[in-house]
């Protein structure tokens, strides 16, 4: 995991609990006010997006882009954070 950012790392490190959307890799204030427009106020709403796309890696960055205009890597960055986080934790 060494390539991922040190946000990556410390939301991957432990349990979801109730963390602001915004404590995702590639989410940060302008991402995560658009995330809360759309009612996606808490990482684990995100993470229920995430879980209801099967955890598609297309699927999901497309839909962040759509939803919020996320960039590639942006997108990219939320997919790992979560994929590695249900790695972890489910």
């Amino acid at each position: 995991m060494s390539s991922t950012s040190q946000k990556h790392r410390n939301f991957v490190a432990e349990p979801m609990g109730d963390k602001p959307v915004t404590e995702l890799a590639g989410i940060g204030d302008v991402l995560g006010k658009r995330l809360k427009e759309d009612g996606f106020d808490q990482a684990y709403v995100v993470l229920g997006q995430f879980l209801l796309l099967k955890k598609d890696e297309e699927n999901f960055t497309e839909w962040l882009k759509d939803t919020t205009s996320a960039n590639k890597k942006q997108a990219k960055d939320c997919y790992t954070c979560l994929h590695d986080w249900c790695q972890a934790f489910l």
